[in-house]
């Protein structure tokens, strides 16, 4: 089962990129989208033809955020939101049952300039960690997506000079990942990759993503049962058309 998340910051420009044609080369089993800045509507128009089974989540804010999971076989059940009314009215989350595991998207809120959304990342970081541990309690999962976080010095060009000021890179975010881990997941990439430097998000000024001066935001965290399953993770930095790049998961049959 291979699973691929992609912010691809909007949809519908992606499609007008060939995105059907980057899907058909990705060949997955599941893609979960983030940032489709799309009605579920017209989500489903763009990956029309495509062959995969469409499952989409708007934001009531038109042409804002929004998540999509797509796969080969339609999911036993699907969720939208997480069932607490300050989080789910921005499309952001969406819970997909494919019978011996959950794969969940999230498109994590932004801090913002000055950090001023930090407080309610936070609770969104604290009610998130206790859904997925909710899910894990009935069967394993797998949740992909853009976390606007970078963990660790190692996932940033330049932590120094971020650190504190700049969202995605404050204590508090990095506090809020490291307790998704400790509620029992693990971060699979970095797992089989302990050492490696690698980015998933670089600025569209300046030529950041030439000169390679990025961010690691977009994670695949599994539940600690589910890690000796995992057969491959990588981070597909070849494949343009965002911002972000995909990534990548593989579970053993």
């Amino acid at each position: 089962m291979k699973i691929i998340s992609w912010n691809v910051n909007g949809i519908r420009a992606g499609g007008r990129k060939g995105l059907l044609a980057k899907l058909e080369s990705l060949n997955a089993d599941v893609i979960c989208f983030q940032e489709t800045k799309a009605t579920e509507e017209q989500v489903a128009e763009v990956l029309f033809g495509s062959g995969y089974h469409v499952e989409a989540y708007a934001a009531e804010k038109k042409g804002y955020s929004g998540t999509a999971i797509i796969s080969k076989v339609a999911p036993l059940s699907v969720v939208r939101g997480m069932a607490v009314e300050e989080h789910d009215n921005e499309g952001r989350l969406i819970t997909a049952d494919f019978g011996d595991c959950y794969v969940v998207t999230a498109y994590v809120p932004n801090s913002k300039g000055g950090l001023t959304r930090l407080p309610q990342r936070q609770r969104w970081d604290r009610d998130l960690t206790a859904y997925l541990q909710r899910l894990d309690a009935v069967k394993p999962v797998v949740f992909n997506g853009d976390l606007n976080v970078a963990h660790q010095p190692i996932d940033l060009a330049n932590p120094k000079s971020n650190y504190n000021k700049t969202p995605g890179y404050s204590q508090a975010e990095i506090d809020g990942l490291s307790h998704m881990l400790q509620a029992g997941f693990i971060d699979s990439w970095r797992h089989q990759h302990p050492e490696d430097v690698c980015y998933s998000w670089w600025s569209m000024r300046s030529g950041a993503r030439e000169r390679n001066i990025g961010w690691r935001l977009d994670y695949q965290l599994v539940s600690h049962r589910l890690m000796d399953q995992v057969a491959s993770t990588a981070i597909l930095t070849d494949m343009h058309g965002s911002d972000h790049c995909p990534v990548e998961l593989v579970l053993k049959a």
